[in-house]
């Protein structure tokens, strides 16, 4: 499976982060319906850390469901191909068109709780994270999903969120991302 050799290939840049592609790569190969959001225990979603033209800021979504701001993404909904999956989300709730992938390594990953909303019970999201570049216009639109779109600095991330995740991205972005670090991040 391509998202499987590539999430080791992360593994192997990021060696800190082992035990998570770790679990990740088991997960993929024990559910064969994992891009489906239909699978109850969890499924694979794509982000993307989407930063303006000069790589300052990072595009941010106030979600609407979970009520915290991070990166654009959403859920799979079958498509295997993750980064096409990242890059569309990422079109559909900012509005904008020009985005130019940094790597077509994948930048970051993280699986995290989804708490029980209604009918659906709490479930992980397997999350795999791509860097994107806004090349033409910055001005976005907010989207139904989101209560709000920011351009946060990412040197002042810590600002508006405390997730660990999130947090991350911003010190492997600062460290010069794609350049892998090799004690982690």
């Amino acid at each position: 499976m391509e998202l499987a050799r590539q999430l080791r290939e992360y593994g192997a840049r990021w060696p800190a982060e082992a035990e998570t592609v770790r679990r990740f790569v088991g997960f993929l190969e024990t559910h064969p319906d994992a891009f489906a959001r239909s699978l109850a225990c969890g499924h694979v979603t794509g982000s993307a850390w989407l930063v303006d033209r000069a790589g300052a800021r990072v595009l941010l979504t106030h979600h609407k469901k979970l009520g915290i701001w991070v990166q654009l993404g959403g859920h799979a909904d079958g498509d295997a191909d993750v980064f096409r999956v990242a890059r569309r989300e990422a079109e559909e709730e900012s509005g904008l068109a020009d985005l130019e992938p940094v790597a077509a390594d994948i930048f970051d990953v993280d699986v995290h709780e989804i708490p029980a909303r209604g009918a659906e019970p709490a479930h992980l999201h397997w999350d795999v994270r791509y860097a994107f570049r806004a090349t033409g216009s910055e001005r976005f639109r907010v989207s139904d999903e989101s209560h709000a779109l920011a351009w946060i600095d990412v040197a002042a991330l810590e600002t508006v969120t405390r997730e660990e995740s999130m947090l991350r991205m911003a010190r492997k972005w600062r460290a010069g991302f794609p350049r892998a670090r090799a004690a982690g991040d």
